[in-house]
């Protein structure tokens, strides 16, 4: 059966231009394809943020250099939460498979992974 997926990615930039911002969401996209064998035709859309401190492009554009020419794409700002990772890039593939979530394999890309284990209380 053909269920609407939620496949996470993130990245950082190595600094605010529209080549580093590029190449990082390139990198992030192209790691999530190989990963889960996504074709272009089965996604529904994907979401981008970035940090308020990324400004210098659209990471949706590294998708259409990729190929994605007829998804839905849309970027967003990130929430501004104070000591966060900075020149952070995620974005939320809305993919449609017939694999189940925990099949899904999510990409975390340098330092990225830190985003997994944070912002959880303990107490």
């Amino acid at each position: 059966m053909i269920t609407c997926r939620g496949v996470r990615g993130a990245t950082t930039a190595t600094e605010n231009t529209p080549r580093a911002i590029y190449a990082a969401t390139r990198e992030m996209l192209n790691r999530l394809i190989e990963a889960n064998h996504i074709e272009e035709g089965d996604v529904a859309a994907a979401y981008f943020t970035m940090t308020q401190d990324l400004n210098a492009a659209f990471p949706a554009a590294a998708a259409r250099q990729l190929g994605w020419n007829h998804t839905a794409l849309m970027c967003g700002a990130e929430i501004a939460v104070p000591d966060s990772l900075p020149r952070c890039i995620r974005v939320l593939i809305l993919w449609n498979t017939d694999k189940e979530q925990r099949q899904v394999v999510n990409v975390y890309l340098n330092g990225t992974e830190t985003l997994r284990l944070t912002g959880i209380e303990t107490t």
